[in-house]
């Protein structure tokens, strides 16, 4: 790396100058993401009224037990087909992230990972990862992924890999009556990765070619530097 590449060199005043600005800009952003935040605490919501089973470590579980006995639930609609030999590795970034469920218990919620794949092998990858939560629940003798639109019967079905989806569903329980309250896909779902947000508090961010960044600063096509935490090389 040469000095011609890294930022521009200026003394304290002039940085601060630039920070504050800076600053003042992320503020806006964070009160454009309050106001959405709110929009999305007063969206309608539908009756999720299918008798949905899982196979979770306590056997056969509802889509009601998945709750904890709490009013909200997280699901995180984590890809990992039936017959994959591991799961997505884009998905295994956002697990990673994911913190102690305390925090979130505290506030009557509760997070729940949730895949087709047979609860055998998502007990297998989840110790190579070294998950101890949140609590994984197979649905493979079901219709929820469907249902939920993270799984074609299509395997090539555009925006899919072998037919199978990334998502996040937000699910508000009124005694045994379950809602469903907000889906999102895609990148809607690195509000959940810290990881993400880490890397675009650095100089260089993402390092992916679709970012804006000064010229000669690392850059790689985005979606195929990333590997598993066990699968980088040191």
């Amino acid at each position: 790396m040469t000095t011609s590449s890294l930022p521009s060199i200026v003394s304290e005043k002039e940085w601060r100058s630039a920070l504050d600005e800076q600053i003042a800009r992320e503020k806006a952003h964070t009160r454009e993401r309050d106001r959405l935040n709110a929009a999305r605490r007063h969206l309608p919501m539908t009756e999720v009224r299918a008798d949905y089973v899982f196979e979770g470590p306590q056997g056969e579980v509802t889509l009601l037990d998945l709750f904890e006995g709490r009013r909200q639930l997280i699901v995180y609609h984590f890809m990992f087909g039936p017959d994959w030999e591991a799961g997505c590795d884009g998905c295994s970034w956002v697990v990673d992230a994911m913190t102690h469920p305390a925090h979130l218990n505290a506030r009557d919620t509760t997070l729940a990972l949730v895949s087709r794949a047979p609860l055998e092998k998502l007990q297998g990858y989840q110790a190579r990862m070294g998950w101890q939560h949140p609590t994984w629940y197979s649905s493979l003798n079901g219709s929820f992924n469907q249902d939920m639109g993270v799984t074609s019967c299509n395997c090539h079905a555009p925006d899919t890999d072998r037919g199978e989806r990334h998502g996040i569903s937000v699910f508000l329980r009124d005694g045994e009556r379950v809602f469903r309250t907000y889906f999102s896909g895609k990148r809607g779902v690195e509000y959940l990765g810290s990881l993400w947000t880490y890397l675009d508090l650095t100089p260089y961010g993402r390092q992916e070619t679709w970012e804006e960044s000064p010229p000669g600063w690392p850059q790689t096509p985005p979606y195929v530097w990333n590997r598993r935490h066990d699968e980088y090389e040191t």
